[in-house]
């Protein structure tokens, strides 16, 4: 049965990411709100939802009536006020830059309900910054899920010195309710797994840049020697190397951590805009 408490969840941000929430929180019952700026964004996104559920067909993962009913359940809008008024549990994917999110979040504090959640998916971003000057800041907390949402078992839930025990046993709750496995950890720079991911991935790029091994050998390593499901190059082009950069750069600066220094060459090839497999080039061609 879905907690009464996130009934209604709306999901800030379109995109690959949002999509991808939304479907997960819709096929676990909850009615969902996929909000973005604008009304061709929303559409991509809902499309995108469609497509997902049409594979998760084919690939007998869930019936036709599942699907339909998971559709049925989540609406577009633009209007991210009247959405937040509606809302039991918010979950913020829009692009990681701090300004916005904290004005988003500021904005959402004075529309919405004072028993509602408020969660960000930022994956490396302070949440104490995120969150700064929010009403009510013990019902906000860190929900970063990773892509592809329905696919991704592993969903960390992060807390901040203000994020009370009962927000943080909701989120548990409904993270095993949408199927995911919940880890818990405190809001520090990069969290458990980028900070992790980000290091190995930095690595693995001064590997390839100092002749060590090929891109494809270097993941074959850590895929058949460690067990890993993907190298740390192939998953760094599904990524962007643009994003990893960005989040190197800021973990660089928080941590004052030389391993997460960025390598020339993922300085070079973000120039290039050789992004990866949004743009067809990164370490593999896609």
């Amino acid at each position: 049965m879905i907690d009464l408490r996130f009934c209604n969840v709306v999901v800030l941000g379109a995109g690959t990411m949002g999509a991808g929430i939304a479907q997960v929180a819709a096929q676990a019952g909850s009615r969902v709100l996929l909000q973005d700026l604008k009304q061709e964004f929303v559409d991509k996104g809902l499309q995108r939802i469609a497509d997902s559920l049409a594979v998760g067909v084919q690939k007998q993962k869930l019936t036709q009536e599942q699907a339909d009913a998971t559709q049925a359940r989540i609406i577009g809008t633009t209007d991210r006020a009247a959405a937040a008024k509606q809302a039991d549990l918010v979950i913020e994917a829009v692009p990681e830059i701090l300004d916005l999110k904290n004005t988003i979040f500021r904005e959402l504090a004075a529309n919405c309900s004072a028993s509602c959640v408020l969660a960000s998916n930022t994956s490396s971003l302070s949440l104490q910054r995120v969150f700064a000057g929010v009403h009510a800041p013990e019902r906000c907390i860190g929900m970063h899920w990773f892509n592809p949402p329905p696919i991704m078992k592993l969903l960390e839930i992060v807390r901040t010195s203000t994020t009370s025990q009962q927000t943080i046993d909701a989120l548990m709750a409904y993270a095993a309710q949408c199927g995911k496995e919940p880890i818990l950890v405190k809001d520090s720079p990069g969290f458990a797994s980028s900070r992790l991911g980000v290091c190995l991935g930095l690595e693995a790029i001064r590997m390839v840049e100092a002749s060590v091994a090929s891109a494809e050998d270097i993941d074959k390593a850590m895929t058949l020697g460690y067990g890993h499901p993907m190298g740390p190059l192939r998953l760094t082009d599904l990524v962007g190397l643009d994003v990893r950069l960005a989040i190197a750069d800021y973990l660089r600066k928080e941590l004052d951590h030389p391993g997460f220094e960025a390598p020339a060459l993922m300085r070079q090839m973000v120039k290039d805009g050789k992004l990866g497999k949004k743009t067809g080039q990164g370490f593999y061609r896609w």
